[in-house]
């Protein structure tokens, strides 16, 4: 069984930085891709960032150059570093691992797991 858990998340001022936390136990296909995606308070989810077994990462043009993801070398562990955060970044973050096999970073339908998400909450 697949269990999917968040952490990290947490309030924070604008231009302040967070980490979030992911591990992803009994996914055992060794080719695989994890994500971030974030749900704000009144629009859909997107994609965040992405990082495969393969060494790719990913971003959002929205937070290219502010937010750096990584994972733990033959783990299925993944961080989030959010750096200069904005009120926007607000919500619900979800992470999200499945088989590297086509597909694209950003498609939910590529991730066939998903955690419960973890708050995050941008102060102004």
């Amino acid at each position: 069984q697949v269990q999917v858990v968040e952490s990290g998340g947490g309030s924070v001022q604008a231009g302040g930085s967070l980490q979030l936390s992911c591990v992803a136990s009994g996914f055992t296909e060794s080719r695989n891709r994890m994500a971030w995606f974030h749900l704000p308070p009144s629009s859909a989810r997107e994609a965040v960032a992405a990082t495969y077994t393969n060494g790719r990462t990913f971003y959002s043009d929205s937070v290219m150059g502010r937010f750096n993801v990584s994972r733990s070398d033959g783990e299925t562990k993944m961080y989030l570093q959010l750096n200069n955060v904005k009120p926007e970044e607000s919500g619900i973050y979800y992470c999200a691992i499945g088989r590297l096999a086509g597909g694209a970073w950003y498609r939910e339908r590529d991730y066939q797991y998903w955690g419960q998400g973890t708050q995050v909450t941008v102060s102004s």
